[in-house]
């Protein structure tokens, strides 16, 4: 058995008035773009946001930059090999302009997102080239290598302002209607120790947590700051965790804080990408955690949605794993157990590829249609 009707904490978000997010990767990116010819580009991408719109969504969340790199002309960033063969090759056209064209004649909003720090996702700096901004840090404390990847270092004033001059790059030469910053912030326990052993310098009583929540608070402020001077309607978030203790343990985002307060972001859109029936972190109070942790008007909660989760089995889900095989109506129970929360605007679905892939399993069909009938 399970819920479909929660208990309501206040008048619920209009359909009307309901944003509806759905992210496009550079995974996305590389499998319907690369390697096309500028026509066959352009109808792909306006197949792409026919799609979209048609079933309902009001936003598109694009990775314009995924990897220290650009889908779209820029003087700071090489060229993406999403889309060209090799880093830093002639975009066929401009990728992000387009996207903007064909969404904004759709009725969508088209918001930039942007992986501030993450260089590479594997250790092969052979790819990266000298038109990367990364190319000049490479062996220093500006940069680290890790397991996961090859990451700027958050710590380091001079990579911030790197990262939020890309910001305004984008906001002085495209009409987006918002900037978001995925989960990928704090990439490693190391990267930072040297810039920490300096601050100890200065604040012997500072800890370690204290200082990386510091650093992380300082992109997200100014980024906001910078957002709002180009334009005050453009709209600034970020996907942390749904976790939230991971948010303060691993990624060292101070969510309560940009929650309860005003001057940092416009919404969160935590990834709650659990079922209802996870052991560890279910969905219904996993929201309303996050909901309650929104302590001003300027702030709203826009839950994203683990879609690329249907019918398959969730291994760390403990009693819930099977839930999302034996279920084809979760992501439309979880929409409906969001409206009623009181700072709820809208949700966001993860990802593209998972809800308009032209060979969905039944499974991930039977849930498509069954959210599409809660948002008519």
């Amino acid at each position: 058995m399970f819920l479909l009707f929660f208990p309501k904490e206040e008048k619920e978000v209009s359909k009307m008035d309901e944003k509806r997010f759905i992210f496009i990767s550079y995974i996305e990116i590389a499998k319907y773009l690369k390697g096309k010819d500028e026509i066959a580009l352009k109808n792909t991408i306006d197949d792409m946001i026919s799609q979209c719109s048609e079933f309902g969504f009001t936003d598109i969340i694009l990775q314009v930059r995924s990897f220290s790199d650009a889908i779209y002309y820029s003087d700071i960033y090489p060229s993406s090999s999403m889309i060209v063969a090799k880093e830093g090759d002639k975009l066929p056209f401009d990728i992000l302009e387009y996207f903007i064209k064909k969404s904004h004649e759709n009725n969508l909003k088209l918001h930039a997102w942007i992986n501030p720090y993450r260089i590479r996702s594997n250790l092969s700096k052979e790819e990266i080239t000298d038109k990367n901004p990364a190319f000049k840090y490479l062996n220093t404390n500006k940069v680290e290598e890790s397991d996961k990847g090859i990451f700027y270092n958050p710590a380091d004033s001079e990579i911030r302002n790197l990262i939020i001059s890309g910001v305004e790059e984008i906001l002085d030469n495209y009409d987006v209607d918002g900037i978001h910053y995925d989960d990928y912030f704090y990439p490693s326990k190391t990267i930072d120790l040297e810039n920490y052993q300096e601050e100890l310098l200065k604040r012997e009583n500072l800890t370690i947590d204290e200082y990386r929540l510091e650093n992380t608070t300082k992109l997200i402020e100014k980024t906001y700051e910078v957002v709002k001077k180009k334009d005050k309607n453009i709209l600034f978030g970020i996907s942390p965790e749904g976790n939230i203790d991971n948010n303060y343990t691993s990624n060292y985002i101070d969510t309560k804080k940009f929650a309860g307060n005003s001057g940092y972001v416009d919404y969160l859109m935590p990834q709650i990408y659990f079922g209802f029936f996870n052991s560890i972190k279910p969905f219904y109070e996993t929201v309303k955690e996050w909901n309650s942790y929104i302590k001003t008007d300027t702030v709203k909660l826009i839950p994203a949605l683990a879609f690329y989760k249907v019918g398959e089995e969730d291994l760390y889900a403990k009693d819930g794993q099977y839930e999302w095989i034996e279920y084809n109506n979760i992501i439309a129970r979880e929409v409906l157990a969001s409206r009623p929360l009181s700072n709820y605007q809208g949700f966001a679905i993860f990802r593209y590829d998972s809800i308009f892939n032209d060979n969905l399993t039944s499974y991930a069909f039977k849930e498509k249609e069954n959210l599409k009938k809660i948002l008519k």
